[in-house]
């Protein structure tokens, strides 16, 4: 067994990415995700620590405070599935979803990941420019797989 390094924080100018849990504003998360809106179809308040704690969870920080939230689920070798790629309202159409994306794919312990998935309703455009193409079954659905 080997031991899984630490993945450091990344910068976007003015933003901080993290994958440490610790930093994590656990109210802003559960506001966006789990209160009904169009993200979320109301999650129960009790199952929510199930979010965080089964998930590789990345955060966005400004000046202190989250902006946006990711995390992928996975088996860290055959399949991982992309979830919750969400900015801020205010902060949107920076660049900073796109420097959260790479940030999660260059995460040491999601290399080599054979098949990704991930649903989305309109972000179509900025999924395929990381490799992801829609499904004929379901166009919601999106999948990259790597050969090799």
């Amino acid at each position: 067994m080997t031991f899984r390094q630490t993945y450091a924080d990344g910068k976007f100018g003015d933003y901080v990415l993290s994958a440490n849990k610790k930093n994590l504003d656990l109210q802003y998360i559960y506001d966006l995700l789990c209160k009904p809106s169009r993200y979320s179809t109301g999650l129960p308040p009790e199952r929510f620590p199930f979010i965080i704690q089964n998930s590789v969870c990345f955060g966005v920080y400004h000046e202190g405070k989250q902006i946006g939230f990711s995390r992928v689920i996975t088996d860290y070798s055959e399949f991982a599935s992309l979830w919750d790629v969400i900015v801020t309202e205010e902060y949107r159409r920076q660049g900073i979803g796109k420097a959260l994306m790479k940030y999660i794919f260059a995460h040491p312990n999601l290399q080599g990941i054979f098949r990704w998935f991930l649903m989305t309703e309109d972000a179509h455009g900025l999924y395929q420019k990381y490799g992801f193409k829609t499904e004929a079954y379901n166009p919601y659905v999106m999948m990259k797989v790597n050969a090799g």
